[in-house]
């Protein structure tokens, strides 16, 4: 990873249940824009906020690996049991400590800005690094009254998109229906 420490790179976290086209579309567009270097999908155990995940760990990181493997600037990483914790500011401070990479962009929907303020050092977070955030059918209006715009709008990079039509709750709920 050496190589990559004074460019730029993305992370796209989550539980990523399932991973799906929206992903990788945004992941692409992050890359194409920004010139990023590289966009790590951190795949945690669990959602904080959720109770619990539909698909395995292992099921969720290989279909995540099935579905971007002809994207070379993408890797699917598990970081839960290096950094201690699922939390985004542990995350970015291993990247940060760890790997020595000092410009990192956070890449979020604008539904994750409604409740961001809920997050674990959330400030933190944005103080450290350039949150980006993509348009969410329905939620850009409420994110765009969220606490962290308020407070740092300044600090985010709005990243216009076209809606992007699937969700993982969407296609949990077809294989529910297809069981």
């Amino acid at each position: 990873m050496a190589s990559i420490q004074n460019k730029h790179i993305g992370l796209l976290g989550g539980s990523f249940d399932p991973a799906h086209k929206g992903h990788l579309g945004i992941s692409k567009i992050a890359i194409k824009k920004l010139r990023l270097k590289k966009v790590y999908w951190v795949i945690t155990r669990k959602n904080p906020f959720k109770n619990k995940t539909f698909y395995s760990l292992d099921e969720r990181i290989k279909y995540a690996k099935k579905i971007s493997r002809v994207q070379k600037k993408i890797q699917i990483i598990h970081l839960d049991n290096i950094v201690k914790s699922s939390r985004t500011i542990d995350v970015v401070n291993y990247f940060i400590k760890k790997k020595n990479i000092k410009n990192i962009y956070f890449i979020i929907g604008s539904d994750n800005l409604i409740k961001f303020h809920k997050w674990k050092s959330w400030k933190k977070i944005v103080k450290l690094v350039k949150l980006i955030v993509f348009s969410r059918r329905g939620y850009d209006r409420k994110g765009m009254k969220s606490i962290v715009v308020k407070n740092f709008k300044n600090k985010i990079i709005f990243i216009k998109n076209k809606y992007i039509s699937i969700s993982s709750t969407q296609l949990k709920d077809q294989t529910k229906l297809n069981n």
